[in-house]
């Protein structure tokens, strides 16, 4: 009796996912609180039963439930069911698999684009009813092709199951754009489910019984059955060991055993373990026969065996044959290493791929290079089906990119490497990165991978969390990136602020330049955020001392300063205290005559000294007089009245009989007869 085992089979990814989330969730628990499922996480009573012996318990509805944790499993609900347990106060744990997680979202938005959204699936599948809840009333479930008749939209959306035959779907859409019908159609069939059902029915056509191990109420499960039964081939489907019957392999000599997504490996052994016990066992001669042959390997055959030696340009390993094999140096790595010790220690274990079963010399010449990629060949398409981050070592530097070791060769573009250009890829070599596969071809060892693409998810989700968190008001830290003529960027970590140049220093400066510099850690604070934009504005002068705090104390009424002349306009100049500390001097006070303009009396950048006549720290103005530190020591004009602007009094005119009043004697030169 012959076993052979398809290719693709057992938990998928979002299978596997769900359990693991819930299996780390039950760790998290608090005392007391309970964990729920909202319908069984999964389609296998098994992994079920084993879960509830975890302490997550399995609801029907959200009214079975009254406080604690309850799971979305993987095959996901609609929006109305979440926001019921939200209000319902309970802890939402959402284990919705990401390929039925992409259907609802892609429903969502042809339904906002008023599209009827048809969904092609089984009709009562929970997965099915949790998408129809995300079209908006707009959603019509088909379970097959045949059921559409003539269709008055002239424009429809297609999802799909993602247990669902890609030939399905295709039907559908052919259907539709017959009718003149324009469709906006998205697979959302799962790759691995694809996958698994080729894989099914490939072996069904190889051997003479099949064997599909699964829940009985597991739609995947039920279509492989149903898609091997299809082939001719006798097909069983057994949810457990105890289901099979010696009489379905009377007569037989090569089975298949495949399983559905919601089935764990070990059920699938176990099934695979009682139909060896019901063939029929070899008697005791033959088995002694086997017990006493010498182990004769065949070129390209997977072989392990213990490392006996570690020498300087070769390994021998013990691998149950009638001589041990021998791994060449250039075997042991498709990267070149210093010291084959590096790599293994006498009696570690290792699997090797026979290249000569006997060389010339009588020697088997064996691989761990390459049984090491063949077996992340399998890895890596799975990866990259599922989108999922897999870790590789730099090695060499190459035209154009590098080369990463993650089990076999693959390149790395130059382009891929950050999220911007890279001066030196030799500053990377033998770190180890994470990446993507995004190419890939076993027949030609091709393998693309991209660092570019993590790094770019990672930043989107530091930038939600960002956002999320930020508040108006909030100091946070940050690293200048980028300097423009009116302001800086600056990275806080994800996502870029600006800080406008206005907002940079209690005075004017002209220049970015002039406070910050690219690579300066600063410390900001968040002025203002538009999230819908992803806007932050930032202030840097906020969180620096403000000159004006103790203005009057620095410089009280009456004080002389030196100061220095900054700019100058038509009704006086502008004079700088200190560092965002300006005043004005009015032309009127600029000398003891009149001034027809200040430039005749002062420059700019001459060094002054100053009296203050008046504070105002509300309106920041301070108002200055050049006049009144020259005149300081002579005596006073005779019969002079005091200028208004001296004064917050009404000024005092002095009785002269013999000497005329002017409108310049009361209000200033300006006015002063000519």
């Amino acid at each position: 009796m012959q076993i052979k085992m398809a290719k693709k089979a057992g938990f998928c990814y979002g299978v596997k996912r769900a359990i693991d989330l819930a299996l780390t969730k039950a760790k998290e628990k608090e005392n007391g609180k309970n964990i729920y499922t909202l319908g069984p996480l999964i389609h296998n009573p098994q992994v079920v039963q084993n879960l509830a012996r975890q302490g997550i318990q399995e609801a029907t509805g959200l009214d079975q439930i009254e406080e604690g944790t309850v799971i979305i499993r993987s095959h996901g609900v609609g929006p109305e069911i979440i926001k019921n347990a939200q209000e319902k106060g309970l802890e939402v744990f959402d284990a919705t698999c990401p390929f039925v997680a992409k259907a609802q979202k892609y429903a969502q938005e042809m339904a906002a684009q008023g599209l009827p959204v048809y969904i092609l699936g089984d009709r009562g599948h929970p997965e099915v009813q949790g998408i129809l809840g995300w079209t908006d009333g707009k959603g019509v479930v088909i379970e097959n092709p045949d059921e559409i008749s003539r269709v008055e939209h002239p424009k429809v959306g297609i999802v799909a199951q993602t247990t669902q035959p890609l030939k399905n779907f295709q039907a559908l859409v052919e259907k539709l754009q017959q009718q003149g019908v324009a469709v906006d159609a998205r697979n959302t069939i799962c790759h691995a489910t694809g996958e698994r059902q080729r894989s099914a029915v490939e072996l069904a056509g190889e051997v003479d019984v099949m064997v599909v191990v699964g829940g009985k109420n597991s739609a995947n499960t039920k279509k492989l059955a149903r898609l091997c039964q299809e082939t001719g081939t006798p097909t069983y489907h057994v949810e457990s060991p105890e289901e099979l019957r010696e009489e379905w392999f009377g007569g037989y000599d090569t089975f298949g055993l495949t399983a559905g997504a919601s089935t764990p490996d070990a059920s699938i052994e176990e099934v695979k373990k009682r139909m060896n016990e019901l063939n029929q066992m070899p008697n005791e001669e033959e088995g002694m026969s086997e017990a006493m042959e010498v182990k004769s390997p065949q070129t390209g055959e997977l072989v392990k065996g213990i490392v006996v030696q570690v020498g300087m340009d070769e390994v021998l390993v013990d691998i149950g044959a009638k001589s041990e094999g021998v791994i060449p140096r250039k075997e042991m790595s498709f990267y070149g290493v210093n010291s084959l010790q590096e790599l293994v220690k006498v009696g570690d274990e290792i699997e090797c791929v026979v290249i000569k079963a006997e060389d010339n010399e009588g020697k088997i010449i064996l691989s761990k290079e390459r049984a090491a990629a063949e077996k992340a060949w399998d890895g890596l398409a799975e990866a990259m089906e599922q989108g999922s981050i897999i870790k590789g070592v730099i090695r060499e530097v190459v035209k154009g990119g590098m080369l990463v070791d993650v089990g076999v060769r693959a390149f790395l573009p130059a382009s891929l490497v950050e999220r911007g250009y890279v001066e030196d890829l030799s500053n990377y070599l033998n770190q180890e990165i994470e990446v993507r596969v995004i190419e890939m071809n076993k027949a030609r060892k091709k393998v693309v991978v991209s660092r570019k693409a993590v790094l770019e998810e990672q930043a989107t989700r530091m930038r939600e969390e960002l956002l999320t968190s930020l508040q108006e008001g909030q100091v946070v830290k940050g690293t200048v990136r980028r300097l423009t003529n009116f302001g800086a960027f600056v990275d806080l970590g994800g996502l870029d602020g600006l800080l406008h140049i206005s907002e940079m220093s209690w005075h004017r400066i002209n220049h970015p330049e002039e406070v910050v510099k690219v690579g300066d850690e600063l410390e900001v604070m968040v002025l203002k955020i538009d999230r819908d934009n992803e806007k932050i504005s930032l202030g840097l002068k906020q969180v620096l001392p403000n000159p004006w705090d103790n203005i009057e104390e620095k410089y009280p009424v009456a004080g002389v300063f030196n100061a220095k002349v900054v700019r100058l306009a038509p009704f006086g100049a502008f004079i700088k205290l200190e560092p965002g500390i300006e005043g004005l001097v009015h032309i009127s006070h600029l000398a003891d005559h009149h001034v027809e303009k200040p430039g005749d009396v002062v420059k700019e950048g001459e060094e002054v000294q100053v009296k203050v006549l008046s504070i105002d720290p509300t309106e920041k103005r301070i108002r200055l007089s050049i006049r009144e530190v020259n005149s300081e020591g002579r005596p006073p004009r005779e019969a002079r009245p005091r200028r208004q602007e001296d004064t917050l009094e009404q000024p005092v005119i002095q009785e002269a009989p013999e000497e005329k009043i002017t409108l310049g004697d009361v209000f200033g030169d300006m006015f002063k007869e000519k």
